[in-house]
């Protein structure tokens, strides 16, 4: 029980995603009506906008020096990841499973990325910049990969632009804007990374919630896990060489695809069957995000000490 404990306070970002997973699974009527009533756009919103006011001018003016490995790691993230998600879709029988798995590579950073960053004490202001990058880059280019993928698609790129442009670019430039005009102190960071950790959470419980158990999502949890980890290790080859804080943006930021989105993707395209493996990546990631992020702040506070 002691050690149980100790991993709660250690890891308590990890903690507030798996009870809210189980509560998510095991209460979703109510986290149900949530979706249906656009709780999951409302949430990235908040998430968006809390991690947005952490970050300074002075960060994304350091941006500029590492703009080359930002573009690289883009391109990386818009052709290798989609060629992975298309092969490691076949892990899944025949299906709007299988189409649903095939579109998690066609999705830009998660919009959690960007917190989970901050939480691991990278340099935010680099997620970010990948975020609106790969955002940008998933709405050109989504329709005409799934057409070579998949054979067809009825993407509708506007959509997907209002869409993301209402929950993505509206409170991120807000949120900048109004961190570069006021002085944000310890505290009100404090507030703002709670709040994120909370909007994460809640985001956990509301997929949990769209989840029906069966045997057939035995091999959705397969492929999804076998691209989380092809994912990780693009994000770690891309890290390499760098700096720590960037080395984290690098990582989490490709290993990290926005389950959201790509269930938007995945139903404008095949229908909303296709979208319910997106549920089990969403929890799977984000459990992924807050460990590592757990993990890697921890790391971070000792560097100094071992200095």
């Amino acid at each position: 029980m002691l050690r149980f404990s100790q991993a709660i306070r250690a890891y308590p970002e990890l903690a507030a995603v798996v009870v809210a997973g189980v509560f998510g699974l095991t209460l979703a009527r109510p986290f149900r009506w949530m979706v249906a009533h656009h709780g999951i756009n409302g949430l990235l919103v908040v998430l968006v906008f809390a991690t947005a006011v952490t970050i300074t001018i002075a960060d994304l003016r350091s941006v500029a020096a590492v703009r080359f490995r930002l573009v690289i790691s883009l391109l990386v993230g818009a052709t290798v990841l989609p060629a992975l998600s298309c092969g490691i879709a076949h892990i899944v029988a025949t299906g709007p499973l299988r189409l649903g798995v095939l579109t998690i590579g066609l999705a830009p950073c998660e919009i959690a990325s960007v917190a989970t960053t901050a939480m691991a004490g990278g340099q935010a202001a680099s997620s970010a910049v990948m975020l609106i990058g790969s955002t940008l880059l998933s709405v050109a280019l989504a329709g005409p990969l799934l057409a070579i993928e998949a054979g067809h698609s009825s993407v509708s790129a506007t959509s997907l632009i209002v869409n993301l442009t209402l929950i993505v670019v509206v409170p991120l430039v807000v949120g900048i804007a109004i961190g570069a005009r006021t002085t944000i102190g310890v505290e009100h960071r404090a507030a703002a990374s709670n709040t994120a950790t909370v909007a994460v959470a809640a985001l956990v419980a509301l997929i949990a919630s769209q989840i029906h158990l069966s045997v057939s999502y035995l091999g959705v949890l397969a492929a999804t896990l076998a691209f989380l980890a092809a994912s990780a290790t693009v994000g770690w080859l891309l890290s390499m060489r760098t700096s720590p804080a960037i080395g984290i943006s690098m990582l989490l930021t490709t290993s990290m695809r926005d389950f959201a989105i790509a269930a938007g993707i995945a139903t404008a395209a095949f229908g909303a069957p296709a979208a319910a493996p997106l549920g089990i990546y969403g929890i799977v990631v984000l459990i992924w995000g807050t460990t590592i992020a757990g993990l890697l702040r921890r790391r971070m506070t000792r560097r100094p000490a071992t200095a």
